[in-house]
């Protein structure tokens, strides 16, 4: 994976995260670990696929873990994160 794939993939994530109102994970280390793991899925399959999920194979059934993916929104209202700690619930200030 390159540096840019990796950079793109932070790029989206942040937009992201400003977008819906989430943040990213203040950890640089587990923040680069899932970023590269998206960085690394879209090179090698073409798509961003969550690096935490395990992909079938089959195109139509892994779309849905494509980050964000469909599951994200739930686990932040129920965990304050998602399940790869990519993105997390904005704390009040």
């Amino acid at each position: 994976m390159t540096e840019d794939g990796i950079e793109e993939a932070r790029t989206k994530a942040k937009q992201y995260a400003k977008e819906k109102g989430y943040v990213l994970n203040v950890d640089e280390k587990q923040l680069s670990a899932v970023l590269r793991g998206l960085a690394r899925n879209k090179e090698r399959f073409g798509a961003a696929y969550c690096p935490c999920r395990l992909r079938s194979g089959d195109p139509e059934k892994d779309r849905i873990i494509i980050c964000p993916c469909l599951y994200h929104k739930k686990e932040i209202e129920e965990q304050g994160s998602c399940h790869c700690r990519l993105f997390f619930e904005k704390q009040s200030e």
